[in-house]
């Protein structure tokens, strides 16, 4: 799979994933692939020995849910077997969060500490003792 140009790449938010076909019905892998491969921006790599189809995308530009969703909408079986299903819904919850964190502003640190030191200089804390200092020394 050739990965897209380095200048449109961006190595965090690049993915390389498969998509596992079912044994029945045969050839499915090359068809998908074709399809996939019409597609801007998205890298395609058949593999029929493990009918699979490897991509590569940008997660800005598509999700592996919804290439396979449109993959079941258009006829293709997908692999059902557990081991797929919990990969697929994986991928799916870590390609959600990271999405969700791109879009999330930063939290400034800095400026939410100055609530807390100005509240801590107005609390009386253990720099402040009432007592005399001729009585704190007694002996």
């Amino acid at each position: 799979m050739a990965p897209l140009s380095s200048s449109k790449k961006d190595p965090k938010l690049y993915k390389e994933r498969e998509i596992l076909f079912a044994k029945f019905p045969p050839g499915q892998v090359p068809e998908a692939s074709g399809h996939l491969a019409a597609k801007e921006e998205l890298d395609v790599a058949p593999h029929v020995d493990r009918r699979s189809v490897g991509v590569g995308y940008e997660l800005t530009h598509y999700t592996l849910a919804d290439l396979e969703e449109e993959l079941v909408d258009q006829g293709y079986h997908l692999d059902n077997t557990l081991y797929a299903k919990l990969m697929r819904a994986f991928v799916r919850y870590v390609e959600d969060t990271q999405l969700h964190n791109l879009e999330a502003p930063e939290l400034r640190m800095k400026r939410s500490n100055e609530a807390f030191v100005h509240a801590w200089e107005q609390h009386p804390h253990g720099d402040h003792d009432d007592t005399p200092p001729e009585w704190r020394e007694y002996k």
